[in-house]
């Protein structure tokens, strides 16, 4: 059975390898409140240590995915300070995602706009329903989405990117994948068992090797295509040395499937 990871806005459901980070506040459209940023953040932290969870998703109770930062709770702020602790709490967040050495896949049904759009930005990787929608709205409230431009603009092409941005409108799944902020889009009846797929086909992988590769590859897009070679090759290098990759040569030409250690 699911536990409360904290009662009033996550839940949290470990099964077979997979953990999953549910959004529970679905009458307010799972507004990221300063309290569910915290309880993402810190059950992110937790996960990290798990060594029985490989994998991480990240889905939502109720009709949307998220709409983002609760204006009621940002409009009750008062001082720069307030606002700039919101805000870095929140990047934080995103970051911890970003950072995470276990791949985070976003399960979206309904509406992800403004932070709600960027937490599925953030994510790994992204299983969307058929009628799910996305935006960057804050432009039409006079409020640039600043802070959701950072993970957009690193999945979407550019032209795309400033699109949503400077229009607000939404854009439906099918224009999300087109555009690469989610890898597919299915059937909304099917979109837990296909997330769970997905899922499972990456929690069979090695513990290791995910870890390694998730790390290099956010790393290597921040470098020159130079510097990215030299740094990639280093990886591949340590790599090599891992038991798992031992493990898993051998049973590839033993004909076998391989036994990971995560080491």
């Amino acid at each position: 059975m699911p536990t409360a990871q904290n009662e009033e806005s996550l839940l949290r459901d470990n099964r077979d390898g997979i953990a999953t980070l549910t959004l529970n506040r679905p009458r307010q459209r799972n507004a990221l409140s300063g309290a569910l940023i915290a309880a993402i953040h810190d059950a992110l932290r937790d996960l990290e240590a798990d060594d029985s969870v490989r994998v991480v998703v990240i889905a939502a109770s109720g009709t949307a995915f998220s709409a983002g930062h609760d204006l009621a709770e940002v409009r009750a702020i008062e001082g720069v300070d307030g606002y700039r602790t919101l805000f870095r709490q929140c990047s934080d967040m995103m970051l911890a995602v970003l950072r995470h050495p276990k791949p985070v896949i976003a399960r979206v049904q309904g509406t992800a706009t403004a932070a709600g759009c960027q937490l599925v930005a953030s994510c790994d990787l992204a299983v969307a329903a058929a009628d799910a929608r996305f935006a960057t709205p804050g432009v039409n409230i006079g409020l640039f989405c600043s802070t959701p431009m950072v993970a957009l603009s690193r999945n979407v092409g550019r032209k795309q990117a400033m699109e949503m941005l400077l229009t607000g409108d939404m854009i439906d799944a099918a224009t999300a994948r087109d555009f690469g902020l989610v890898n597919r889009v299915v059937e909304a009846a099917r979109l837990e068992d296909e997330t769970l797929a997905l899922a499972r086909q990456i929690a069979e992988k090695s513990p290791l090797t995910l870890k390694i590769g998730k790390e290099a590859f956010y790393r290597q897009l921040e470098l020159g295509v130079s510097d990215a070679y030299d740094y990639a090759s280093e990886v591949m290098t340590r790599n090599m040395l891992a038991r798992d990759a031992g493990e898993g040569i051998s049973a590839f030409l033993e004909k076998r499937p391989p036994r990971w250690e995560g080491r």
